[in-house]
């Protein structure tokens, strides 16, 4: 059963995900680095994570992983699966947090 925080957290996380999409997009072609939000389930969250375009894509490939600013992981619902230099990235461990991140996944619907 859904429980009213799960949805919350997936629901913030993703509107994270969606602003770093049109970070990623609006990025300069040479751009070596981009500066993203930190996508972590806290809707108050302004910290940025500076990350290399194709570090970004890569993270992008599977719908349940995110790029969190290191010691914003909740691990109620995430766990760390890379630790680099300036951020974590998570995969959802928590069965609804992932279905519900791969429903609003922009790129999963945009196939």
């Amino acid at each position: 059963m859904e429980k009213p925080e799960e949805v919350r957290i997936a629901k913030t996380e993703s509107l994270f995900r969606d602003v770093n999409e049109r970070l990623a997009e609006s990025a300069p072609a040479e751009a070596k680095e981009t500066s993203f939000v930190c996508e972590c389930g806290d809707p108050e969250c302004t910290e940025r994570v500076e990350a290399p375009h194709e570090e970004y894509e890569d993270v992008r490939a599977d719908g349940t992983r995110f790029l969190l600013v290191p010691g914003h992981e909740d691990e109620r619902v995430e766990k760390v699966v890379e630790r680099r230099r300036r951020y974590n990235v998570v995969r959802k461990v928590n069965d609804v947090v992932a279905a519900w991140a791969r429903k609003l996944d922009p790129r999963a619907s945009a196939a």
